[in-house]
Order: C-alpha cells, then sequence, then structure tokens
C-alpha cells in the first residue's frame, strides 16, 4: 500500500527504471480497489490522484438539455428535408409514388382535355362554413398592424400569437348576430378566398386547376364569397352578399355568350344557395326581385357536393358541449387535459362562447324532426351494420338488401333515434322502461361559476344547478326535443336562430308564413323554382364512420366548466358505438340519410317540394385512403372536404360543366342504402 501512496504522475518525465518496472503491479492493485466493496476505510486508502480521477464524472443530463436537444434536432432535420424538397426535380414525388404504385391515371382535366372537352358552361363555386378566408377591416388595440390580415384560413399565425384577442374579433354580437362595436372582420374575395383553407391544405384548388386544363379562367369561373358566421339573410342585410351573387351570375351568364351557370356549393353552401334561389325570386324589399323565372333563366345545374340537407347531428354536439367525436378522442386520449385547463385558458369555453354567436351553426341543427331522424325504438337507419363492404348498387340488389336489413334490424341495433342519450344504458333501455321528467317546465337554479371560477361566460352560467338537473334526469332526446333543449340551455343563441331559421316539415307550402326568409334554407319548408330543365345533383362520400347519435354524462366539474360531455367510456362495436359516438355511414361528416334524401325521395319526381320536376341525381362515391403518404389525402377520398380532390368526382363535375346532362353521366350511382332508408320515411309527399 505504502507504494500506491508514493506512486508518482503518470506523465512524469523523469520516470525511474522501478517505477517502470512496478507499474503492471500497481495497475492491478487500482482495479482491484475499483472492484472492492466500496468500504469507507479503503475509500480512505485510496491515492489523492486516483481518488480526483474517480470523482471527475461526467456532469448530469438536465430536463433542459434535453428539451434544447430535442428541439434542434427537429430544427436540423426540417432545414434538411426543406433544402432536399427545394433541391430535388418536381417529378421526384410522382416518380417514387409511381415506382411503388405503377403509374398514376392522368388529372381528370387532362383525361378529359384529350376527349376533346372544352369549357362551355360558367361555373360558380360556393364555399360551406369555415372553408371561407376572413380577414380584419377595423379591429380593438390588440390588433393594431393587421389591416387585412387574414384572421381566419392561410397560416392562423394569430390564433398562437393572441389567442384571446382572436376569439374577440371573431365572435359576433351575442345579441345582434352581427359585428361588435368596433370590429369588423370580411370574407376574403376571389378565388383565392377558398382554394386553400391552409397552406398546403386545398378545399377548391384541385377542381380549380382541373377546370383551367380544358379552358376555364377566371372570367368563366366566380367564387361567391361570403361570411360564413352569420345568417344567410344577414349577409345581405350587412354585406349585400346575395345581391352581388345575383348581379356577378348574371354578368358571367351574359359575358358567356348566354349559356347558364353550373352551381357547385359545398357543404354548408348547400343551404345558402337554397336559400339564394328563393331569395333571388322573392319581390323586394325581402327578396332580391328577380321574378319566379330567374333561375330558369341562369342556372343549367347545381351540383351539390357534401350537402347537409336535412342538416347533422355534428351540429348538436358543438352546440351543447363545444366537442364532437374529435374533442372526446382527445378526452379519452389525455384524461384531465380539457377539463381541469391546466393552463387557465378555458378552451372549450372560449370555442362555445365564438360558436355559439355564429348564427349559421343553426342553418345545420337536424331538420325534420322524427318524421326524418326516428324516435325512441325507431331510425331509417337501424339495422345497419359497420363493417359491410361498399359495393355499386342496381335496383334489384337494392330490392334485396332491404329485406336483409329488415332481418337484421330484428336483432340486437342501435337505436339512432335517441341523439342524446345520458348513458349507455338508457341509450339501448325499451323506451317503456327510461322514466324521463320534463324538462322544459324546470326552475333553473343558481350558478356560482361567475365567482368560483374564472369568468368566461357561456349560457349554462345562466341556467343553474337546478337546470342542469333537469336536463339529465329526461335521459334522452330524439331530432323534435333536441330543439327544446337547445331552447332551454341556450335560449339567447336559439332566439337568433330561430329568427332566421325552421327545422319543421311544411303541411301547407302554399302558406303565406313560408315566404319568410327563415324557411328558404330548409327544403322540408319550401319549393324548388319552376325551373324544369334545371338539374340538381347530391354528390357525396360514403363508407366513412359518421357521427349520429351520442353518449353523454355530468361533468365532474359543472360548476366551473360546460357542464356535459361525451361518455368515451361507452363503446360497443355491435351496435358501431365507439368513444361514446354511434357512427352510421357517410362522409365523417355529414350522413348518408341528410346528404341523399332529398334527391332520392323528396325530390324525386313532382312532389310538392319539387313542383315542376327538376330532374335529380344522386352520385356516391366510396372512400378509399391513400395508398402512401406521397399521395397526400388521396385521389380517391369520400371524406366530407378531402372529397373535393377525388378524381371519379371532379371528372363528373366537369362533364356537367362542359354541357353532359345527369343521364349522359350515367344516373344515378349508389354504394349506400339511401333508397331503402328513404323509403323508411313517411312524408307526404
Amino acid at each position: 500500500m505504502s507504494a500506491i501512496r508514493r506512486r508518482k504522475p503518470i506523465n512524469e518525465s523523469d520516470k525511474t527504471s522501478e517505477a517502470s518496472d512496478s507499474k503492471p503491479h500497481k495497475e492491478k492493485e487500482e482495479e482491484q480497489h475499483g472492484d472492492d466493496d466500496g468500504s469507507d476505510k479503503d475509500k480512505k486508502k485510496i491515492p489523492s490522484k486516483i481518488k480526483k480521477k474517480h470523482e471527475e464524472k461526467p456532469p448530469k443530463w438536465s430536463c433542459l438539455d434535453s428539451c434544447c436537444w430535442f428541439i434542434g434536432c427537429i430544427c436540423v432535420t426540417w432545414w434538411l428535408l426543406l433544402f432536399l424538397y427545394n433541391a430535388m426535380p418536381a417529378s421526384f414525388p410522382q416518380y417514387v409514388t409511381e415506382a411503388i404504385t405503377g403509374p398514376l391515371p392522368d388529372p381528370p382535366g387532362v383525361k378529359l382535355k384529350k376527349e376533346g372537352l372544352k369549357a362551355k358552361h360558367p361555373v360558380v363555386f360556393v364555399p360551406g362554413i369555415v372553408t371561407g378566408g376572413l380577414e380584419l377591416w377595423e379591429g380593438r388595440k390588440c390588433a393594431e398592424g393587421l389591416f387585412r390580415k387574414r384572421f381566419w384560413g392561410g397560416t392562423f399565425g394569430e390564433v398562437y400569437k393572441r389567442p384571446l384577442c382572436w376569439v374577440e374579433h371573431m365572435s359576433l354580437d351575442n345579441e345582434t348576430g352581427l359585428d361588435p362595436c368596433g370590429i369588423r372582420v370580411r370574407p376574403v374575395s376571389g378565388l383565392v378566398a377558398a382554394d386553400y383553407f391552409a397552406p398546403g391544405y386545398f378545399v377548391w384548388a384541385v377542381l380549380i386547376a382541373n377546370l383551367a386544363r380544358i379552358g376555364y379562367e377566371e372570367k368563366t369561373m366566380y367564387m361567391a364569397a361570403y361570411d360564413w358566421r352569420l345568417s344567410f339573410q344577414n349577409t345581405e342585410a350587412r354585406d349585400q352578399t346575395l345581391s352581388r351573387i345575383k348581379s356577378n351570375i348574371e354578368l358571367i351568364v351574359a359575358t358567356n355568350g348566354g349559356k347558364k351557370a353550373v352551381v357547385i356549393p359545398h357543404s354548408m353552401g348547400v343551404l345558402y344557395f337554397l336559400h339564394f334561389m328563393k331569395w333571388v325570386e322573392a319581390p323586394a324589399p325581402m327578396g332580391g326581385g328577380g321574378g319566379p323565372d330567374w333561375c330558369s333563366k341562369h342556372i343549367k345545374a347545381v351540383v351539390n357536393i357534401g350537402g347537409p340537407f336535412l342538416g347533422v347531428p355534428k351540429a348538436i354536439a358543438g352546440l351543447f358541449s363545444a366537442e364532437a367525436k374529435d374533442i372526446a378522442v382527445v378526452r379519452a386520449i389525455a384524461p384531465g387535459f380539457l377539463d381541469n385547463d391546466i393552463f387557465q385558458l378555458q378552451t372549450l369555453q372560449h370555442v362555445m362562447r365564438m360558436s355559439r354567436s355564429w348564427d349559421s351553426t343553426m342553418s345545420m341543427i337536424p331538420r325534420g324532426g322524427d318524421t326524418i331522424w326516428g324516435g325512441l325504438d325507431w331510425s331509417p337507419e337501424e339495422g345497419y351494420s359497420c363493417a359491410k363492404k361498399r359495393e355499386r348498387k342496381n335496383d334489384t340488389q337494392i330490392a334485396e338488401e332491404a329485406g336483409v336489413e329488415s332481418a337484421v334490424s330484428q336483432t340486437r341495433s342501435a337505436k339512432y333515434g335517441r341523439i342524446i342519450s345520458f348513458g349507455k344504458d338508457v341509450a339501448e333501455a325499451p323506451s317503456s322502461d327510461v322514466e324521463r321528467i320534463d324538462f322544459r317546465d324546470a326552475v333553473k337554479g343558481h350558478s356560482a361559476a361567475n365567482t368560483t371560477c374564472r369568468d368566461v361566460w357561456t349560457e349554462y352560467h345562466d341556467i343553474g344547478f337546478g337546470g342542469i338537473n333537469a336536463v339529465a334526469e329526461y335521459k334522452t332526446y330524439t331530432a323534435e326535443s333536441i330543439v327544446d333543449l337547445l331552447h332551454f340551455v341556450a335560449p339567447k343563441m336559439m332566439a337568433r336562430g330561430t329568427a332566421h331559421f325552421s327545422y319543421g316539415i311544411a303541411d301547407n307550402l302554399d302558406d303565406p308564413k313560408y315566404k319568410h326568409y327563415k324557411y328558404w334554407s330548409n327544403p322540408l319548408e319550401t319549393k324548388l323554382p319552376n325551373a324544369p330543365e334545371m338539374e340538381i345533383f347530391s354528390l357525396y362520400g360514403v363508407g366513412l364512420p359518421t357521427e349520429r347519435a351520442y353518449i353523454y354524462k355530468l361533468s365532474p366539474a359543472a360548476e366551473c366548466y360546460i357542464p356535459f360531455q361525451i361518455d368515451t367510456s361507452a363503446d360497443d362495436e355491435e351496435t358501431c358505438l365507439k368513444d361514446g359516438v354511434y357512427s352510421v355511414d357517410g362522409d365523417e361528416t355529414v350522413p348518408v340519410l341528410s346528404a341523399g334524401f332529398m334527391c332520392a325521395k323528396g325530390w324525386r319526381g313532382k312532389t310538392r317540394f319539387n313542383p315542376s320536376g327538376i330532374r335529380t341525381y344522386i352520385r356516391e362515391y366510396s372512400h378509399s385512403p391513400p395508398a402512401n403518404l406521397l399521395e397526400g389525402r388521396g385521389t380517391l377520398s369520400g371524406a366530407h372536404v378531402d372529397i373535393m380532390g377525388n378524381f371519379a368526382l371532379i371528372e363528373d363535375v366537369i362533364r356537367v360543366a362542359a354541357g353532359a346532362s345527369g343521364e349522359e353521366l350515367g344516373g344515378d350511382q349508389v354504394y349506400s342504402n339511401i333508397f331503402n332508408w328513404s323509403e323508411k320515411i313517411d312524408l307526404q309527399l
């Protein structure tokens, strides 16, 4: 041991031969010390040099270091990928895709140009809810420097930079449904208003590009942009949008040799244009004064894409609890994150306050009541199977499947007519076993929300605990009682909504009351124009689970937050129930029943809703996901927005714009059970 204490430094230049000879022996002893059990006695005998060497450990890796390295790796990777993307030839992604999947088909515009198709009828695009850009024209102090900057659409940069300021400017006045004092947000104009929702996320861009390939340009295309937050009639009252659409259609028809326009609405734009067709022929001042033959003179066809003619259950979930399937899934993945509100942003409350100020959302509340959507013990989609394979059907197959579906409905199936149920057991129980206490006359109690929690006002603060409990005690709600429910929980919102929209079925369409604009966007309470040469198409996707009914529960923190939420623990594969949401066939947003019923039955032939016998066609597109990531959102998608890039749909639209009729397209193209479901609806025609 004494030799170890007298050990000279290893790098000493005047090493003696004795020290050199003893080096192996010293190294062995050092190894023995390294293998020792670490007793205090041995530690004291370790030489200072070795002790220092053993004490020189690398610094500990902190959480901050890990975060910095992680962010740095992401940035470097992103810059590298961006450099490679800009450096590679434009055809490289297509080359890789073709190497994996084989040669890609020609885009529809290229294909049809080879067939000799050319631009003929001018086209008018009518965007739907949220897909049109909005820009700031006047704002509060927090929005200085943002004049004519996009507040909706584009990069959404202001959402991250100043979220509360953004919410304030995107919200409308809760009393009038118009601009708050000192704020003006207006729709972007031109084709750029809705070609892309965000960078790289197309809406109309692919269709516009393919129309351009057969000769269309800006003078033969018009984007009927409007402020999608407003009620339809208020777009005219504030911005004169309906008058502008009328003038532009007249201009585009006149400058193209009198050729009638092909109008292409998408999503809520379908309801907006339905309202327009009644407005334009109605006498002033309520209407546009175009006369009873305006549509017949100016419109060749209306090609509706993903139209929620009869509303969507998804709108109910959004208005009732500011959520839908997507938010419910977030709750399932990260329990408590949205509910505990750890960042004190009260996100869902702000979303609810903002979206409830948008009157347009009430245009998509389900229409037709229990007659259309079903009651406690029946629904048109009863017997629907989630795992069914999609195949194009002819008349014989439709008749055969009616019998099969009837047999399936005798077994256990979802009760889709119960759009909201408090508890899975309530959703499945026979109606005779469900005891309900009527909520309509309930006394609304006191709420402590404004004193115990941060104040983000929603109308739930006004109904109190008594009202919240009354809603839950009613147990289950069908399409008819849903409207009463919304009147109970959001009276100010529904007071505005029912002044502009209606959700019933007309007994007598000749009743003078149906001349009021509140009925014009409801196809069950209005007549189509007197235009027998016009055609109406309903194009939509199928083969995707689409929200139809919900299982709800009371929120554990009802006094501070939104008191109701979807119960994500409710699952049942047999009845298409997942994460508290019952699904049916559709395009992920609009169920087949809403998109297809009017063209399948309500308007088919001469009916009281279609007195001039306008020809109607259904064209369904079975969803097929992209084969790989390089295909982006795919060319065979049936999803509500992605279908705008579906090659088959684009080809059909271009053929109609180039002069084809519905019969020349091949008539109806059906994969779903829309005709069977429509026959189950007992509606006087």
